[in-house]
C-alpha cells in the first residue's frame, strides 16, 4: 500500500487544500471554465465547492486533473534505471572514486 501512495502525487493533500490553490492561481472564473459546475460559476465559496465534491465522484476527479494539471506540476518518474556506480561490491573492477576499506582480522 505503501508503494502506491509513493507514486500519488496527491497524496496527503486534502480537497480544501486542492480548492484553495486553485482558488488562488486560477481564481473561480477560470476554474468554472475549466470544470462546468455550479458551485464554481454561482455564488461560489470553498464551503458549498467541499460539499458538491465529496458527494459527486466525477467532478471530484476533473477538480484533481485540474490541480494536477495547473498547480502540481510534478516532474514524471524516470522510466528507466541506470546502475549506481558507488554501490559496487567490494573486490569488484569497477572504478567508482570509493575504494572499500581492508578488515584487519585478530589474528
Amino acid at each position: 500500500m505503501t508503494t502506491a501512495q509513493n507514486n500519488n502525487p496527491l497524496h496527503a493533500v486534502t480537497l480544501q487544500k486542492i480548492l484553495e490553490d486553485l482558488v488562488e492561481k486560477l481564481g473561480w472564473e477560470k476554474m468554472a471554465s475549466a470544470v462546468r459546475i455550479n458551485c464554481f460559476s454561482s455564488d461560489p465559496s470553498i464551503k458549498s465547492s467541499l460539499k458538491f465534491l465529496r458527494k459527486t465522484p466525477w467532478a471530484r476527479e476533473q477538480v484533481e486533473q485540474l490541480y494536477l494539471a495547473k498547480i502540481a506540476k510534478q516532474p514524471h518518474a524516470k522510466t528507466t534505471t541506470q546502475r549506481d556506480s558507488s554501490l559496487a561490491k567490494p573486490g569488484s573492477t569497477e572504478t567508482t572514486g570509493f575504494v572499500w576499506p581492508e578488515l584487519n582480522k585478530p589474528d
